[in-house]
C-alpha cells in the first residue's frame, strides 16, 4: 500500500495551487494528485457549453505565483484551463497527478494519525479496479459541482415537452441549435454567458427567469489589466518558463 505525506484531490484550479505552496514550503514532503476526469482542468475541462468563460476577473481568481498576463480579464474556458494545464507543466506538478482515479472512500484513524482513501482507477480498456493509499494530510480541491450530474430542478410534465432537453453540465458535442427555438431557463452566470452565444446562430433564445436582473455590457479589456499583463510578460512571473504561456 502506498503511503504520501499529502493527498490532494482534484487536478483543477485549486488542485494545482495546493500542489504549488506545497512543494514551495515543503519541498521535502511527498505528495499525490488524485484527479477523476482524464484531464487537468476540473470545472473548465468538465464544462463546454457554447461560450464559457469565467464569471469573475481572472486577476483575483488566478494564481499569486503566476499572474494572469492576458488583456482578457473575463477569460474564456479554454484559455482558463491552458493556463491551469501550464502551470501544471512549468512546476512539474504534472508530474504527481494520477488521471482517472475516483476517490469513494477516505476514512482517519486517529491511533495511527493517518487517512485511508480508497479509490476506483478506471483502465483505458474500460475496466474498473480499486486502489487504496494512505497519507497524513487530506486535502480536497474536489470543487462543489456534482461531477456526475448537474442540479435539475423538478418540472411538472416536463415529458409531454417534445423538443430536446440540455443541462449545460452534459452539453452534447453534436447539438445543432441553428435555427432553432431555444429557452433557456435561469438569469445566473451560466445564462448569461450562455444566451449570446447561442444567440449567433439560434432563430430565437428567450431567457426564463423568476425575478429581473439587471445586466451591464461592459468592456472585456481592462486598462489596468493591460498595464498589468503587459508588465508581467516582461518580468515572468515564474521565471523564464512562465514566458513561454500566450493567451489570447
Amino acid at each position: 500500500m502506498e503511503h504520501f505525506d499529502v493527498l490532494i484531490m482534484g487536478a483543477g484550479l485549486s488542485g494545482i495551487d495546493a500542489a504549488y505552496h506545497l512543494q514551495k514550503h515543503c519541498p521535502r514532503k511527498t505528495y499525490v494528485i488524485l484527479e477523476q476526469r482524464q484531464r487537468i482542468g476540473g470545472t473548465w475541462d468538465l464544462f463546454r457549453y457554447p461560450g464559457v468563460r469565467s464569471d469573475s476577473d481572472m486577476m483575483t481568481m488566478g494564481y499569486s505565483f503566476r499572474p494572469w498576463t492576458s488583456i482578457k480579464a473575463i477569460a474564456l474556458g479554454d484559455d482558463i484551463r491552458n493556463y491551469i494545464t501550464d502551470t501544471a507543466r512549468d512546476a512539474r506538478i504534472d508530474q504527481h497527478i494520477r488521471f482517472r482515479h475516483r476517490i469513494e472512500r477516505a476514512t482517519w484513524s486517529s491511533q495511527e494519525a493517518k487517512w485511508t482513501v480508497t479509490a476506483v482507477r478506471q483502465q483505458p480498456d474500460g475496466s474498473e479496479t480499486l486502489v487504496t493509499l494512505t497519507c497524513n494530510f487530506l486535502i480536497s480541491c474536489a470543487g462543489y459541482y456534482r461531477y456526475k450530474s448537474g442540479y435539475l430542478p423538478e418540472f411538472p410534465d416536463a415529458g409531454r415537452f417534445k423538443g430536446r432537453s440540455v443541462h449545460p453540465q452534459a452539453w452534447p458535442e453534436d447539438l445543432d441549435y441553428s435555427g432553432k427555438r431555444v429557452i433557456i431557463i435561469g438569469s445566473g452566470a451560466t445564462a448569461v454567458t450562455l444566451l449570446p452565444a447561442l444567440a449567433r446562430t439560434a432563430g430565437h433564445v428567450t431567457m426564463l427567469q423568476r425575478s429581473p436582473t439587471y445586466i451591464v455590457s461592459m468592456p472585456n479589456r481592462m486598462r489596468l489589466q493591460t498595464f498589468y499583463g503587459a508588465c508581467c510578460r516582461r518580468s515572468g512571473p515564474m521565471g523564464s518558463a512562465a514566458g513561454r504561456t500566450s493567451l489570447t
